[in-house]
């Protein structure tokens, strides 16, 4: 009969259960598009020898190998849950596993914006792994320009708004689409205040809409947020800051309890980078300082740890760069690496691994992407249905849902 060992296993041919590790412990598993990452931590206590490497199995047999935590498993099918196995190996053999589960999920960006600097109603998307050109989605409950956008995991929505860029024709209307199908908007609620040019962030509860203008010279310092999965009429947050953070058009992030805003304009081009406790009320601080001159019109998107900025403008020709800072600290950000080509007013969102923008001042219909977790210069994706320009993103795998 099998001899049991001093941590919870048997003795088998090629395997010595007192000098194989212990089981990886927190496992934490997140779900991606036909996969699941899965994340824990290191033993302690790596018996005999180091770890040599680490394999998580579903109970259905899809594994995936890796060198240190997440390990990735693929080939799996969107919205089946699944049962997760993760052990340690070394020289020895396999230690015991950490167990957990999760369910994968195809991760949908829909982007709302003018059509080549006109009013549009359209709503394009794409499913963020899968490199291909766009689709269309349903439509906008009006042909608006530049609204604002958040999401959760079941519901993309949209604030905002202006049905041409002079005051008086500033909305407050709030709409959403539901991930699960295709379809033309359904009426949410209002913003405190009618503005286009705004932007948004979320938690996986909570969206909040940032800044914007009357389309008259002055920039708003508000914020405003809902709770995505009801309806009705946003509540005040709180106020940016004149410092940093602008009051125009932002580049907005977030991880699932910290929101990123950068750039935009009051006054003049500011460069300054805020953040909010998401969960909380009150005024934004703080963050640090964007690099180089393009402060305003920029795109934000994130993963759980990383915040990005794309392209931006000073006013004159549009930059190509892209600049990421790590949400949980402070402090300015970094070179990440370059666009195709020079261009503001883009659109900007995420899975937990990929970041997608498309559009921009050039008026093109061309999409992009990075890996996040590395830098490097952008690809081509594919395109959109028509050209746009500016307008927001939204994803249901945005880093404040992860």
């Amino acid at each position: 009969m099998p001899i049991g060992d001093k941590k919870g296993g048997f003795v088998r041919p090629g395997y010595d259960p007192l000098e194989v590790p212990n089981e990886p412990t927190s496992v934490a598993v997140s779900s991606g598009d036909s996969s699941l990452d899965v994340s824990f931590t290191a033993p302690v206590n790596t018996g005999g020898g180091a770890v040599t490497g680490y394999q998580a199995t579903t109970t259905t047999g899809a594994s995936g190998t890796g060198a240190s935590s997440p390990v990735t498993i693929t080939g799996l099918t969107n919205g089946v849950s699944y049962d997760v196995r993760v052990w340690a190996l070394n020289a020895y053999g396999p230690g015991p596993f950490g167990t957990g589960s999760g369910t994968p999920e195809q991760v949908l960006a829909a982007f709302a914006s003018q059509s080549d600097f006109s009013n549009s109603n359209l709503i394009d998307y794409v499913s963020v792994s899968t490199l291909s050109n766009a689709s269309d989605w349903g439509d906008l409950a009006s042909a608006i320009q530049a609204p604002g956008g958040c999401a959760s995991t079941t519901r993309g929505i949209f604030g905002g708004g202006a049905t041409a860029a002079s005051s008086g024709a500033m909305l407050s209307t709030v709409q959403f689409i539901t991930w699960a199908s295709t379809g033309n908007t359904a009426n949410f609620g209002n913003l405190t205040t009618a503005r286009f040019m705004l932007s948004g962030l979320n938690s996986a509860t909570r969206g909040v809409f940032c800044g914007g203008s009357n389309g008259s010279g002055t920039q708003y310092n508000t914020m405003d947020y809902i709770t995505m999965s009801s309806s009705g009429t946003a509540a005040g947050f709180g106020s940016l800051t004149t410092t940093a953070g602008g009051f125009g058009p932002l580049a907005t992030s977030s991880s699932s309890t910290r929101g990123i805003i950068g750039g935009g304009y009051y006054a003049n081009i500011v460069s300054g980078i805020n953040y909010i406790t998401i969960a909380s009320t009150g005024n934004a601080t703080s963050f640090g300082t964007l690099t180089g001159s393009y402060g305003t019109y920029m795109a934000g998107c994130s993963s759980a740890t990383r915040s990005l900025f794309f392209g931006g403008s000073n006013f004159g020709i549009g930059g190509n760069d892209i600049q990421y800072v790590t949400i949980a600290t402070t402090g300015n950000s970094t070179d990440f690496g370059d666009l195709l080509s020079a261009t503001a007013q883009c659109q900007a969102s995420s899975s937990p691994t990929r970041g997608v923008f498309n559009g921009g001042t050039a008026s093109t219909n061309v999409i992009q992407y990075i890996t996040i977790a590395t830098t490097g210069n952008a690809a081509d994706f594919g395109d959109l249905t028509t050209s746009r320009v500016g307008g927001t993103s939204v994803s249901s795998g945005n880093g404040g849902l992860q």
